[in-house]
């Protein structure tokens, strides 16, 4: 069952957003959290309170347990954005843009989930031996019958 939560208008601009939200998508919950509160940047806190009321929505609203579920999707959109001017010098006019965002969390129970979370997982890379065709094999232990 998916429980989803929103925050709008929220006093940030979506890419400063985005990097929060992509720690925590497609982890559990507890997990999040956990990760949330470590992050220093203004942007966990806002991330934190949408993961907070998506998981007494689903609490609440549908009696599913905290330990159960997982953030199945997390998407960040570009809210209004307030212009204001700044005067410079010569008479001009500069534009200062205060961006905000809309953020939208979604949970899942945790068995239903089938994709992998979106994350870029490094594998380790194995040292190969070079190989050698059987032919160069009896030539290298020719060539060495004939040095010695």
């Amino acid at each position: 069952m998916n429980v989803s939560a929103q925050a709008k208008y929220l006093r940030i601009s979506a890419r400063k957003l985005r990097l929060n939200a992509d720690l925590i998508r497609g982890i559990r919950v507890v997990e999040a959290e956990n990760l949330l509160a470590a992050t220093p940047k203004k942007g966990s806190i806002m991330v934190a309170e949408a993961l907070k009321s998506a998981v007494a929505n689903a609490e609440n609203n549908h009696n599913l347990r905290k330990s159960g579920l997982r953030v199945a999707e997390i998407r960040v959109d570009e809210g209004p954005t307030t212009k204001r001017f700044r005067p410079r010098s010569k008479g001009m006019a500069h534009p200062i843009l205060h961006r905000m965002s809309h953020l939208t969390v979604v949970l899942t129970d945790q068995a239903k989930l089938t994709k992998k979370p979106n994350r870029l997982v490094a594998k380790p890379i194995k040292p190969s031996k070079p190989k050698i065709a059987p032919a160069q094999k009896a030539q290298a232990k020719s060539t060495e019958g004939e040095s010695k």
